[in-house]
């Protein structure tokens, strides 16, 4: 799944357009590393899966790029890349 920013984000001195999320390449050992990776951030929820920054963390690794870069981008780039996670867990 290809997201595009609606304007070029600039990281570290590289411009990103965009993030592409390959949720096949995950397995489950993604999942629990992210949950791990998202308790040691200071995550509490006690459901990661509704976890923003769980969201991220897998978001990362589907994407193949890091979570800090995922984390500094405009909300409402942020909530894009979530909610594509939250509906990569919860589609029927």
């Amino acid at each position: 799944m290809k997201i595009t920013f609606e304007k070029p984000f600039t990281y570290e001195g590289e411009t990103v357009e965009g993030v592409e999320l390959n949720f096949d390449s995950l397995t489950g050992q993604h999942l629990l590393d992210a949950e791990r990776e998202a308790r040691a951030m200071g995550d509490k929820s006690p459901a990661p899966e509704l976890s923003k920054t769980y969201q991220a963390v897998i978001a990362a690794k589907a994407s193949k790029t890091s979570t800090d870069m995922l984390i500094a981008l405009p909300a409402k780039e942020f909530s894009r890349v979530t909610l594509a996670v939250a509906n990569f867990f919860f589609e029927a």
